[in-house]
């Protein structure tokens, strides 16, 4: 999706999913186009080179099919989205998929939702799209264009 000159950066603390990740790299031929790292998101600032980025995806919560005590926390998420608008381009987006039916999960998405309400309308647009009919916490998306 980034094409020819695009790049992407992953990060993720588990081996295994990095791991699984740089094997479908390699089926599919990206290797050259995306970086892993085996860290937590908060780490952006010193691991990615770019001083600027078009798009940024969070998915919260913790890996399907593994350990369900290692999950994304609230102080190293919000440090990881202050730090990705900070390099945002203007007119770029961050999507947050925010899974919260979990031990500490409800904590992450509060804190996450009151950072983004303190954010600036004339510089960001904040959506937030979710099911209005499911049970059992329904996962959510935040998406944030940073205005031109």
């Amino acid at each position: 999706m980034v094409g020819p000159t695009g790049h992407v950066y992953g990060f993720d603390i588990q081996q295994s999913a990095i791991e699984e990740t740089q094997q479908k790299l390699l089926l599919t031929g990206l290797t050259e186009q995306v970086t892993l790292f085996q860290q937590g998101h908060e780490t952006i600032h010193t691991s990615v080179d770019e001083k600027s980025i078009q798009a940024v995806i969070f998915n919260l919560g913790y890996l399907p099919k593994s350990d369900k005590s290692i999950i994304t926390l609230p102080e190293t998420t919000l440090a990881a989205i202050e730090q990705s608008l900070n390099i945002l381009t203007p007119g770029g987006i961050i999507t947050i998929m925010v899974y919260y039916g979990h031990a500490g999960g409800e904590d992450e998405k509060n804190a996450v939702e009151h950072y983004l309400e303190t954010l600036s309308q004339d510089s960001y647009a904040i959506l937030k799209y979710g099911f209005i009919n499911q049970v059992n916490t329904p996962p959510f998306l935040i998406a944030i264009e940073k205005k031109k």
